[in-house]
């Protein structure tokens, strides 16, 4: 595949996140229109962070005046679940691949994101990662622009609803592969399980969502990785059991 066809298959793939960005993105801009942020600068924040933890935990800061050590500290607990995000890509992109593609691909590790480029077959393409970012962070950056507009047009209920956008597309994302894959599939319902059991444990809640993350993701992932590991030739059997769709054969040949 030439580079505008892996640009062009990141797009298509990065539709329903851009959809998914514009609900919730909407309801960062209200709020940012509240907090008394004006419309460049509230597209400026979507357009060099893209993270909805971070901007809304930011808003809340800056509505409350808080320091710039305050604000540093509590995004980077908040969003150090990306460094993880990036470790694992760092492995699916081809080592001969220039060093800036690397640094360009960091600016768009999301969770949404990452589901996507993570699950792609074969070595990632850097330009897939760019089409995928691309529409991503359009729908990002134009949903902030749009809820600033609105301000307070709409009532708080259907802003409310709108972020129920954002777990639908985490569905769409994880049950397809969850479906061909045990392994996959019990890592998830494991994952879903202890998160809720950090909510409601005394203490454990306390914990930062970001670090939640990270523990969660760091303990179930190394057990699974320690019992189900990956072999060389598991790809092969999995051809043969015709377990595989025809897009992770075709990016396993192209690599």
């Amino acid at each position: 595949m030439t580079r505008r066809q892996h640009f062009t298959a990141g797009f298509k793939d990065g539709i329903p996140i851009c959809l998914g960005y514009i609900a919730v993105s909407f309801t960062f801009g209200i709020m940012a229109k509240k907090v008394g942020i004006s419309i460049f600068d509230a597209v400026l924040i979507s357009l060099t962070n893209v993270t909805s933890a971070g901007q809304f935990a930011g808003l809340s800061l800056i509505a409350s005046t808080a320091s710039y050590i305050e604000m540093a500290i509590t995004q980077l607990i908040i969003n150090l679940r990306y460094c993880l995000m990036s470790c694992a890509l760092s492995q699916k992109i081809d080592p001969e691949a220039p060093l800036f593609h690397r640094f360009l691909i960091a600016y768009g590790v999301t969770d949404e994101i990452f589901g996507v480029t993570v699950c792609k077959g074969g070595k990632l393409s850097p330009f897939y990662s760019y089409g995928v970012i691309f529409i991503s962070v359009f729908g990002w950056v134009f949903g902030t622009f749009l809820g600033i507009l609105s301000g307070n047009i709409l009532p708080a209920r259907v802003v409310s609803a709108l972020s129920v956008a954002l777990y639908g597309m985490f569905l769409a994302i994880i049950i397809p592969p969850a479906r061909n894959n045990r392994v996959l599939a019990g890592v998830v319902v494991i994952s879903m399980a202890a998160s809720f059991l950090f909510d409601k444990t005394p203490g454990l809640r306390n914990i930062s969502s970001g670090f939640r993350i990270i523990i969660i993701t760091l303990i179930i992932a190394g057990i699974a990785a320690y019992f189900f590991p990956v072999k060389e030739d598991e790809y092969d059997e999995l051809e043969e059991a015709g377990e595989l769709s025809d897009s992770t054969k075709e990016a396993h040949h192209e690599s």
